[in-house]
């Protein structure tokens, strides 16, 4: 139970916690800033960029560690 000064509010019912609830998450919603179309295709391009360069980077190394691997068993037998 939430008091405020010297007045004891009863906690409300299940039903009025969730339409509260979903009116402040209405609420928030308008208050949030959304990026531009513009900053949108910037931020997608530059994850696009970044996921194909470490997709390049992690295959190099893959090859180069199997390969390395490879020398490594030969040299045993």
């Amino acid at each position: 139970m939430a008091v405020e000064g010297n007045v004891k509010k009863a906690a409300p019912s299940k039903g009025v916690k969730k339409t509260n609830f979903f009116r402040e998450v209405k609420a928030e919603v308008k208050r949030i800033t959304w990026p531009s179309k513009e900053d949108t295709k910037k931020a997608f391009l530059a994850v696009l960029v970044f996921t194909i360069i470490s997709m390049i980077l992690v295959g190099v190394m893959d090859y180069g560690f199997s390969n390395l691997f490879d020398l490594i068993y030969k040299l045993k037998k």
